[in-house]
Parts: structure tokens; sequence; C-alpha cells
């Protein structure tokens, strides 16, 4: 069987839970070797395991420009180059319109702008003529979500990232492209519902029945629209934002 990704070089940031590493599998089952990012070591560590011995981990937060360095160093170090890079590492909180604060919006908008803006930018050296840029967004950027503007903000943010950035590095031949995920069921987004696991439940009962095919998300579902644009199946497409959602957001 042909692999679709033999022997590339791919970099996963946030990849320790979820659709990171989902997606990180994903790319590891199609012959690529996948460098994998995580803010906590523990998760990094149990990631890499079940990843396999195609995956490497580097301790690193993405809006720390420090780790970036870091991360980059080991990667030109190890690899020389990257072919894919999947720009996955964010997250947020709510909060209503009153009681934002500032240490909020500096924790969302650093992890899902800064972080991304510089992920990619420092990437440049290493990315090869024709690389496949991944930036993970989401669908609340383009509809309104209670309690979630900062993080809905930030994400729309992104969409507008691959749109400018296509054009600048249209000399390179460099795809950007943007995956919006729905309601996936992730541990980012459990979490959002607190530690209780009733309410857990009932948070993603109630996603579900918002969502036209009548369920939440698997992040394997991403991960397979990840692979696809990693891959040269997506070879003439670029600049574009691919929803994940069930339609929620579509109808």
């Amino acid at each position: 069987m042909v692999r679709k990704l033999e022997g590339k070089i791919a970099v996963v940031t946030g990849g320790t839970t979820g659709i990171g590493l989902a997606t990180a599998r994903r790319l590891v089952g199609e012959g690529a070797r996948v460098f994998v990012t995580g803010r906590h070591q523990a998760g990094l560590d149990a990631a890499v395991a079940a990843i396999g011995p195609r995956a490497t981990g580097v301790h690193a937060d993405s809006a720390n420009l420090n780790d970036l360095n870091r991360l980059y160093e080991r990667v030109k170090t190890e690899a020389g180059r990257i072919d894919v890079l999947f720009v996955n590492a964010g997250g947020g909180s709510m909060l209503p319109l009153g009681a934002i604060t500032e240490e909020q919006y500096d924790d969302t908008f650093d992890r899902n702008v800064k972080g991304v803006l510089f992920t990619v930018q420092k990437a440049l050296p290493l990315l090869v003529d024709g690389a496949s840029v991944i930036l993970t967004a989401s669908n609340v950027s383009i509809k309104g979500t209670p309690a979630f503007s900062v993080y809905s903000a930030s994400k729309a943010a992104v969409r507008n990232f691959a749109r400018s950035w296509t054009l600048d590095l249209k000399s390179r031949g460099i795809r950007v492209n943007v995956i919006s995920p729905g309601p996936i069921k992730t541990p980012g987004l459990v979490d959002l519902a607190g530690p209780d696991a009733a309410r857990q439940q009932s948070m993603l009962d109630h996603m579900a029945s918002t969502v036209p095919l009548g369920r939440v998300g698997d992040p394997d579902e991403v991960a397979g629209v990840a692979v696809f644009l990693a891959s040269s199946d997506s070879s003439f497409i670029a600049g574009t934002e691919i929803f994940v959602d069930g339609g929620q957001a579509q109808i």
C-alpha cells in the first residue's frame, strides 16, 4: 500500500491530546516522521508512547518564542526540513461580556493568535517550497456564541492569517489552509463544563442537538481532513477553510 506522506517531516503543535494527537497518529500512519509539542511533559511523554517510534516530543509552549526557537533548532538538527506544519496548539475559556478580564484576553490571544503567528513565521527557514501549513481555527469564528467572544474573535484572526499568508508565500508554493472544527469530543471541550461528569455529558448532549448530523465529532474525523490537506491530494487547495462540524454552522 502506498502511503500518502512517506518520508515527509511533520510538526504538530499541541499534539498531546484530542485533535493534535489524533492527527499525529494519522500522519505517522501515512509514513511521516512527526515532531509533537506539548506544554506538559507527562502528557507529552504519554503521547509519544502512544504514537510510536516515528514521533519525537518537544516540550514547548507555542506562545513562548524561546520555546519555538528551541523546537525548530531540534527539528533542524534531527530532520533538516519541514514538509507539513499543523498549527494546532491553542485554547480558551468562557466569560460573558462584562466579566472578561485582561488576563483571559491575554491568555486566549497569546495562545491562538501570537502562538500561531510565530509558530509559522519561525518555521519559514525550514519549510520546503510546496510545503503544507494547516491552521486550526473553529466554526465559532463565523457565528455568535454566548460567553465565548474572545475565543471566537481569536479564531477569526486565524482564518485571515491563512488568506494573507497564502499571498505572502505564493512565490514558494506553500499552501496555507484552515480546518475549523465544530464540537469535537476532546479533553479541551469537555473541560469547559468543569469537572462534574453529569454536567460534561449534559453539555455534549446539548451540543449534539445543535448539529444536523445529531452528534458531536470525533478527533479522528478532523485528523482525516488534516491528512488530506497535508498530502498531494489537496495540491490545488490554498487559502481555504474546511469546516468539520457536522453542518452546525453551515445551514
